[in-house]
């Protein structure tokens, strides 16, 4: 089992409950491959750099992960699907 750090960005069409409910499924992708969410902390709402997709501003959400390295890889492939996530970025947290 290795950390991660999960940065995610949201589309901000959702409204709060979209995102907490878009929150709680993606717990819930990360229990079901045996892993473990140790901390959430939702951002809120900030302007991008630059345009993603047509869109200014995005919900930020920082994850910290425990899981398996080859259950991670199956995880990101999931997110590159969902059409609400603007970005996403995870990396394995130093030791």
């Amino acid at each position: 089992m290795r950390d991660y750090e999960l940065v995610t960005i949201w589309n901000t069409d959702l409204g709060e409950d979209g995102v907490g409910s878009a929150l709680e499924r993606l717990n819930g992708a990360v229990t079901t491959r045996g892993g473990e969410v140790t901390d959430t902390n939702v951002w809120g709402r900030r302007r991008l750099a630059y345009y993603i997709g047509g869109h200014g501003e995005g919900v930020y959400c920082v994850m910290q992960l425990t899981m398996d390295p080859d259950r991670a890889a199956e995880l990101e492939g999931q997110l590159r699907l969902n059409e609400n996530l603007l970005r996403h970025l995870m990396v394995r947290k130093d030791e």
